[in-house]
């Protein structure tokens, strides 16, 4: 094995798969499955697909401060499964999380059951057959599954994310091992998230959101928007998550598409859900004072002059993420966030 400040590159290409495996495996390189070791010719492939140069660092990624070379990225796509195609999509990832408002330091560290969850737009998506429909958020997809997977072992061999050194997640979350998917924009009544964050329909980005595991939103009663977007404000006003306390952050929301049918159908865009959202989702202050919880820094602003005023989960609006994904059923998904942390949207190149 051939050893760097970040872990490793390669790994020789005389040990057979169970001995390397072993060797990754004792030295805390892999996410506990089984990996493709990654021998200098699987990188020299892997690289093929990446647009850029192996020596080329994209910056150091905390809370281990490892440089992002290009050539490193490549070894976990390679161990993860990924294609050379994917690369590009890796990168733009990298270059997501390292931005100063993603927070990636305190995403990797916390206590916190957080993961970066990616979200793709643009052609790249269909070219890569990453799944935004039926289980995108489950197995069964190499797409979703590898470059999900290639995320968290950077996070690991890179960023120094080691499970209980680095990463200091008291459960963790099964999200942790890979969390990727794309926006069902062929199934969305409106513009896509990448076209609403400024980019052109053509161009192809991954989002990147630091999320806790999906919760499930169910309704299969209501026959109009509004019954659906009041169950998506119950359903996320909790007093046990980031956002409850912590209003820098973000929630996401996963429409799915029965439902953004329906609320689409009476009339409601993006801005509406997120205007409804931003009014009716939270907590009052009383409640969140039966758990000690006041002026935490960082909470959202509230009318501090009323009896008992309403604390909404984020700053503004615009601070619920919300895209199409999912197949047929009545179903959403939310995401809490970390709180500490901003949404980021980097185009991908791939063309």
């Amino acid at each position: 094995m051939t050893h760097s400040t970040e872990r490793f590159t390669t790994i020789r290409a005389d040990l057979d798969f169970e001995a390397a495996n072993e060797a990754l495996y004792q030295a805390g390189m892999t996410d506990g499955l089984p990996v493709i070791p990654p021998t200098p010719e699987r990188v020299a492939r892997m690289l093929e697909g990446a647009r850029r140069e192996p020596g080329q660092s994209l910056g150091v990624m905390g809370p281990g401060y490892g440089k992002a070379t290009i050539e490193k990225i490549a070894v976990n796509a390679v161990m993860a499964g990924c294609r050379p195609e994917y690369m590009p999509v890796l990168v733009a990832a990298v270059e997501a999380m390292l931005d100063y408002e993603f927070n990636l330091y305190g995403i990797n560290a916390t206590t916190h059951p957080v993961t970066p969850m990616l979200v793709l737009n643009g052609p790249v998506a269909g070219r890569l057959k990453v799944n935004s429909g039926y289980n995108c958020m489950g197995p069964g997809w190499r797409a979703n599954a590898t470059i999900g997977r290639a995320i968290r072992l950077i996070l690991v061999n890179i960023a120094g994310g080691t499970p209980g050194n680095g990463d200091r997640a008291t459960h963790g979350t099964p999200a942790k091992f890979s969390f990727c998917l794309a926006e069902n924009e062929l199934a969305s009544p409106w513009a896509p998230l990448h076209v609403r964050r400024g980019f052109s329909p053509g161009q192809s980005t991954v989002t990147v959101h630091a999320s806790e595991a999906p919760h499930e939103i169910n309704n299969h009663t209501s026959e109009d928007g509004a019954g659906i977007v009041r169950t998506f404000a119950n359903s996320i006003s909790h007093l046990g998550h980031n956002n409850s306390y912590l209003g820098h952050g973000e929630v996401a929301i996963c429409i799915g598409p029965e439902h953004a049918e329906t609320m689409a159908r009476d009339g409601m865009g993006i801005r509406d859900i997120q205007e409804y959202l931003f009014a009716h989702a939270g907590n009052r202050r009383s409640a969140l004072l039966s758990i000690g919880r006041d002026n935490f820094p960082g909470m959202a602003a509230f009318d501090a002059d009323a009896a008992d005023p309403f604390v909404p989960l984020v700053s503004a609006p615009e601070d619920y993420l919300l895209f199409v994904a999912g197949g047929v059923g009545k179903h959403s998904m939310a995401m809490p966030s970390f709180g500490l942390s901003r949404s980021v949207t980097r185009v991908i190149d791939a063309e």
